[in-house]
């Protein structure tokens, strides 16, 4: 089994759950394999897009969702990595990492590993990810 989790990066620093301020970053990862990426600008702008796979894809069930826009979502954060971090990313950097409409397998085992390089082409920093040592006692 992979990880399950959500962490949210606002007001420069990662944390469990929800954000605490706008703009932000929200990543929450399903069984290391779809990472739904949210983010918000400071004007309520935003988007949503998925690394690893679609979950309509994953979960094999084609009419759960349209297909993402990825083209669209690779701009829009592009503009939100220059507003929100201050960094210039080229559209076609994201677009790649993005998870593929078309459902081919993602480049990296775990879904993590891609959020990792998104958030290096964004210059954040990566997230303590929690490990099994961090999960409850039982």
């Amino acid at each position: 089994m992979g990880y399950f989790g959500k962490l949210a990066y606002s007001d420069g620093r990662w944390s469990a759950g929800g954000p605490t301020a706008v703009p932000f970053l929200l990543v929450d990862v399903h069984d290391s394999d779809i990472a739904t990426v949210d983010y918000r600008a400071a004007d309520a702008s935003g988007g949503r897009f998925y690394l690893g796979y679609e979950p309509r894809i994953y979960f094999e069930e084609p009419d759960a969702g349209d297909p993402v826009d990825t083209a669209a979502e690779a701009a829009g954060f592009a503009r939100w990595a220059r507003e929100a971090a201050g960094t210039d990313v080229a559209p076609d950097d994201v677009q790649r990492l993005m998870a593929a409409p078309d459902g081919s397998p993602p480049a990296d085992d775990v879904v993590e590993e891609t959020v990792e390089r998104l958030l290096a082409l964004v210059g954040l920093p990566a997230p303590d990810w929690p490990t099994d040592d961090d999960a409850p006692a039982g």
